[in-house]
């Protein structure tokens, strides 16, 4: 399997300059893009063979995320389950019979640190998430 992980900076920027062509190109299995910042509705992406799942942030023009996949999931998830982190579409999870494939954009400290106590809050809730799947079977990750 081939698991493609790109962290594209703007979806619709990027899609500007050929990324349809390396997406044809590079035919992978999964497709895991972040820092998607879109909201529903702003790109149509057809994708024939690929099921689509996207998690878009509340505030317009930042963050997000998207799987693409060949492989119809068991079930998906979005975000840590936690109202505080949730609301800036940085985690999908699929769930698939022997493991988890997770696509995750961590959040940025920013300058001068000032996102700092919220980050290490992050990471904690996001490590948590992790060895509680894990628990259940593999993980699989793509993450920026």
């Amino acid at each position: 399997m081939n698991c493609i992980s790109w962290n594209v900076n703007g979806l619709r920027a990027v899609m500007k300059k050929g990324f349809m062509d390396v997406f044809t190109a590079l035919d992978a299995d999964f497709f895991c893009l972040q820092e998607t910042k879109l909201q529903a509705g702003q790109i149509e992406m057809n994708l024939p063979g690929y099921y689509q799942y996207w998690n878009y942030a509340d505030r317009k023009g930042y963050s997000g995320t998207a799987i693409f996949t060949k492989h119809l999931p068991l079930a998906v998830t979005y975000g840590l389950g936690i109202d505080r982190h949730d609301h800036e579409g940085r985690l999908i999870t699929l769930e698939y019979p022997t493991y988890y494939l997770i696509t995750c954009y961590t959040p940025n400290s920013q300058n001068e640190l000032a996102r700092l106590p919220y980050r290490l809050t992050w990471e904690d809730d996001c490590r948590n998430y992790l060895v509680s799947l894990k628990e259940k079977r593999a993980l699989f990750s793509a993450a920026t």
